[in-house]
């Protein structure tokens, strides 16, 4: 069976989807990923890739994101509240996906988590859709809702609505899960590749701390963020592992320290050790006994998978629904980046009921079902 990975063009968005896409290969189907940008960096997993905008005709990301900051910069409630972004991410995606669906012809297209773009490649192409989920946001009905958002691409695209054929994979833990009928699987982090120092290889005699800001492309005042752990870590009894590798660190989001200027984090304190190699989040999350980040969906379900409690500053419009699951869970704290410092840091790490649920969690996610044992139902759509 041939299978059409369709994802939005952010690497965050799709290297989530890596170990479905291995199952399928395993499990002996064609296996094609339709991405573009930075996120065609997934090649680097082994897969077979295709742009879909080579010309780049269509805007990224971060250039759609800067035309609405008042969605990127909201204390969003809702998904809802961030349809009208979501719905123009679509709108720019959905024709170039189409035509690669209808040049490959797929069998089956599964698409990262609201990606309209996905849907109506499927229902133009006439095949089933899986929608894989890779956060803890609650999708609603955005997707039964695209046709009045955007009734012109449907119209353009020749597509009448929604695929009839439609599930989602859902990879939040049982207990942090929407109830909507979604196919639980499992997580499985994926960093991509990277040599690990020797030294973060095994269990640490000090106390660890991972902090992330992940490509911040939705973290506007991740500069905030890093200027108060830095100006904090000498009043904690640790070493802090900075992991600066794909952090922009000029223009746009920033993603530096100094005020949002864009420079990169320099003359650290004594217990703060910088990373500017890629290292994989998830494995030196083998060595933390906490970690401090954005709030972005792979480094909270990084940490989860590790059963390690998690101190989130949140900052853009996801964060703040995905922060305020992960505390209602009781597996992590939030915290506001003007307002952070040493306290909420102490805590995260000596607070045993917050270590508790996060391996609760951990042990959730362990006794879900693999991507692997989800091979066979999802192909069965086809049927």
């Amino acid at each position: 069976m041939r299978v059409l990975f369709l994802t939005t063009p952010l690497v965050s968005h799709t290297f989530p989807l890596v170990p479905f896409a291995w199952a399928m290969r395993a499990a002996g189907h064609d296996v094609l990923f339709g991405t573009t940008g930075p996120a065609l960096s997934v090649s680097g997993a082994g897969v077979h890739v295709a742009d879909f905008d080579p010309d780049g005709r269509c805007p990224s990301v971060a250039e759609l994101n800067a035309r609405r900051p008042d969605i990127v910069r909201l204390r969003a409630t809702k998904v809802a509240d961030g349809w009208p972004l979501l719905a123009e991410v679509t709108r720019r995606y959905a024709g170039a996906m189409t035509a690669l669906a209808r040049r490959w012809r797929p069998d089956l297209i599964v698409t990262s988590q609201l990606q309209g773009g996905g849907l109506l490649a499927a229902a133009a192409a006439g095949v089933p859709v899986v929608e894989h989920r890779s956060s803890l946001l609650r999708g609603d009905d955005y997707f039964d809702r695209l046709p009045e958002l955007i009734p012109e691409t449907f119209d353009a695209l020749g597509v009448a609505g929604p695929p009839r054929r439609r599930v989602s994979l859902e990879v939040a833990p049982p207990s942090m899960a929407p109830a909507d009928g979604a196919w639980p699987m499992r997580y499985v982090p994926f960093n991509g590749g990277g040599v690990l120092p020797p030294d973060l290889t095994g269990r640490p005699d000090r106390r660890r701390i991972a902090v992330t800001v992940g490509t911040n492309v939705m973290a506007p005042d991740m500069a905030l963020f890093l200027d108060r752990t830095l100006k904090a870590a000498p009043e904690v009894d640790a070493e802090f592992v900075l992991l600066m590798a794909g952090v922009a660190t000029s223009g746009g989001t920033g993603g530096g320290t100094g005020g949002g200027t864009g420079e990169p984090v320099r003359n650290p304190p004594a217990n703060v050790r910088v990373l500017r190699e890629w290292v994989p989040l998830r494995a030196v999350l083998a060595g933390c006994s906490a970690i401090l980040h954005h709030g972005g969906a792979g480094s909270i379900l990084a940490a989860l998978d590790a059963g390690v409690p998690q101190l989130i500053v949140p900052s853009g419009a996801p964060s703040f629904l995905q922060a305020d699951v992960v505390r209602e869970r009781g597996a992590g704290l939030v915290a506001a980046a003007d307002a952070l410092d040493a306290a909420p840091i102490r805590r995260v790490l000596a607070d045993a009921p917050l270590r508790d649920a996060a391996r609760e969690v951990r042990d959730e996610i362990a006794g879900m079902p693999s991507p692997a044992g989800l091979v066979d139902r999802v192909l069965a759509l086809d049927s």
